[in-house]
């Protein structure tokens, strides 16, 4: 199909508020391919982080981001149940745009003070999309505020393919600047190449992700059960510890309120949540425990849909989205976002539940790294 018939096809609510000739740029670039990139490669490319090896990293970087933010933005456009008519959707498409646009006025990469130039700016893109989360959830609140009872979001699978593929692109995106800004960084922590840790202990990690998921559910209930790690804090393996923390708190926090809103009015004590961390040659895997009564067969699968929750869903207007914790709490957005953390550098999350005694979260880590970055 011919460019401008393309164009044509798509809704005109971008072509209202931006040029033409940005909007056919926009479309002409969502039809380039995406270049996935591997944490080994990131490690690799990044344990020299010279002026040499910066240049080519931001001229790779002032290719690769117009290319995931236009497929973003194309897709944004094109929504199905008038999603993409949504405010929020609205919002997020616009700041999409924004950083297409500057990226792409911004000129060509030839020595390190255009490379410095460029770090600032797609750190300064990374801050605006930092609250595209929550707006997005809005967006699709609305959806759901709509559709009624008539049809929930969970017959709509089609809202959720495409939640994965922009949570899974957003991913990559903040990964591939936020690695690339932290290469700058003058005095790096030990072991770390930007924002990886090449002797991550996950036992370590997740006994901080518990302590801070321990405090999240004493704010909540005023009190805790307790959680047991069982694990070598001597193995380590590279990894994002930002990512491993993310998916530790989130599957804990689920097991703690779990248990402690099954033993709250019962004599009995509640049950520890018992935390398991295996070394394999293949995978890490790290195994989450609860006796919090489990999940009913019927409802596993709506597990991984967004806005699938059992805590109750908090309501987020205006300025309330700027204090709101990117977590997500409420919103049903915990495991199928960690699963995405998973997946992103080759890993997988699996929930296996007993109705009526406990579930169990076995999150597999690929210890080798290098499984290129999921694209859509």
């Amino acid at each position: 199909m011919a460019l401008h018939k393309v164009a044509e096809a798509m809704p005109r609510r971008l072509a209202d508020v931006v040029s033409r000739g940005l909007v056919d740029e926009i479309y002409r670039w969502s039809l380039m391919k995406q270049t996935g990139v591997s944490l080994k490669y990131m490690m690799d490319f990044g344990s020299h982080p010279n002026e040499n090896n910066l240049l080519l990293a931001a001229q790779f970087l002032h290719k690769e981001l117009p290319v995931r933010l236009a497929h973003r933005v194309a897709e944004l456009e094109n929504l199905p149940h008038g999603l993409s008519a949504k405010a929020g959707v609205l919002k997020v498409r616009d700041w999409y745009v924004d950083s297409f646009r500057d990226l792409r006025n911004f000129p060509e990469i030839q020595d390190s003070k255009d490379e410095l130039r460029f770090t600032e700016l797609i750190n300064q893109i990374k801050m605006r999309h930092n609250n595209v989360m929550p707006t997005m959830a809005l967006g699709i609140q609305e959806l759901k505020e709509d559709l009624g009872r008539k049809q929930g979001l969970n017959e709509l699978p089609e809202i959720h393919q495409f939640l994965d593929r922009f949570y899974m692109s957003r991913i990559g995106i903040r990964m591939l600047i936020g690695q690339h800004v932290a290469l700058h960084e003058p005095n790096p922590l030990p072991g770390y190449v930007g924002l990886i840790c090449t002797k991550v202990s996950p036992v370590k990690v997740a006994q901080i992700a518990i302590d801070d998921a321990r405090s999240a559910c004493m704010r909540t209930y005023g009190t805790s059960p307790e959680v047991h790690v069982y694990g070598d804090p001597s193995l380590s393996f590279a990894y994002v510890p930002t990512h491993l923390h993310h998916m530790v708190f989130e599957l804990v926090k689920n097991s703690l309120r779990a248990v402690q809103e099954r033993y709250m009015d019962s004599d009995h004590e509640c049950p520890p949540v018992r935390v398991v961390v295996a070394d394999g040659l293949e995978d890490v895997t790290i195994k989450i425990s609860d006796e919090g009564g489990g999940i009913p067969r019927s409802g596993l699968p709506k597990i991984w849909t967004y806005f699938y929750s059992t805590a109750q869903t908090p309501a987020l207007y205006g300025p309330q989205i700027q204090e709101m914790s990117w977590v997500m709490a409420g919103y049903g957005y915990g495991l199928p976002i960690s699963r995405l953390y998973a997946r992103y550098f080759g890993g997988d999350l699996q929930i296996i539940s007993m109705e009526g005694y406990g579930t169990d979260a076995y999150m597999h880590l690929n210890r080798l790294g290098n499984t290129q970055e999921p694209l859509h």
